[in-house]
């Protein structure tokens, strides 16, 4: 199955924001992808945290679920949306939710991101917990065949989330992050080829890449990593379509060469 990162600069804007998903999932459609995968906020990066809460929608209803819904079924795609905010229990804070749907435009899985980003560092201060509200439990979804697992940005930190995805095997962990130039460039693609080699699983990771109208900067380097930790293909910054193909022919092999998940205790 091939399949497609996609590597956004969001803006403040939504509808500017789709109008560049819709280009660029059109370009992965036409270079064949089966599979595509937007980066984490793909719908809004605002001037200020809580501008998430302006366009959260409801579970199952609302502009922006109506157009991954949409996509999916114009491409023939399964779609992992990215995420987007979808309202939770209290009225002051949101899900940050990637939501899954099939070639059928139907949905089939969400995911609420568990752990909440918060960094300080030379002037840069993130806190996800003032605005969102986390998620619970892990979960996968099987696309065509393709187990895939569910995980959002900072969640790649923490390896024990992508060993409760492993019950059974995945085939593929996706990974929609919106990940600083600061951390970026320490950890991005360190952690990203670890979780492809610890569990032996491909990897797909899309970002956003750039400087964005609010000022903050992303790292980018949207990448998909097979089973052994090689990177398939990559982009730095900027706008693009980051495509590679998943062999089942390679998984078996990486697994049964080095049978690392039936050693398992």
């Amino acid at each position: 199955m091939k399949i497609a990162a996609l590597q956004m600069v969001s803006t403040p804007d939504v509808a500017r924001n789709l109008e560049a998903a819709e280009r660029l999932l059109a370009e992965a459609a036409a270079q064949g992808a089966r599979l595509a995968a937007l980066p984490e906020y793909f719908c809004l990066m605002g001037q200020r945290d809580d501008d998430k809460l302006a366009i959260a929608e409801a579970p199952g209803r609302g502009p922006i679920q109506d157009f991954l819904a949409d996509q999916a079924r114009r491409h023939g795609l399964w779609l992992i949306g990215g995420t987007l905010p979808i309202r939770g229990a209290a009225a002051d804070r949101v899900r940050n939710a990637s939501l899954v749907f099939d070639p059928e435009g139907r949905p089939v899985a969400r995911y609420d991101k568990l752990h909440l980003f918060r960094f300080e560092h030379a002037g840069e201060r993130y806190d996800e917990g003032r605005v969102l509200e986390p998620g619970t439990e892990p979960v996968a979804f099987d696309a065509g065949g393709w187990r895939v697992g569910l995980s959002v940005c900072y969640d790649l930190r923490f390896p024990e989330l992508y060993r409760a995805l492993m019950t059974p095997p995945c085939d593929l962990l996706a990974v929609p992050s919106a990940f600083t130039h600061t951390t970026g460039r320490a950890h991005w693609e360190l952690l990203l080829r670890a979780r492809a080699v610890e569990n032996q699983c491909y990897v797909i990771a899309p970002a956003q890449g750039g400087l964005h109208e609010n000022g903050r900067r992303t790292f980018g380097h949207s990448l998909i990593a097979d089973p052994w930790g090689e990177v398939l293909a990559s982009k730095d910054e900027g706008e693009g379509v980051v495509l590679a193909t998943l062999d089942r022919t390679r998984l078996a092999d990486v697994r049964s060469r080095l049978p690392a998940l039936s050693h398992r205790r």
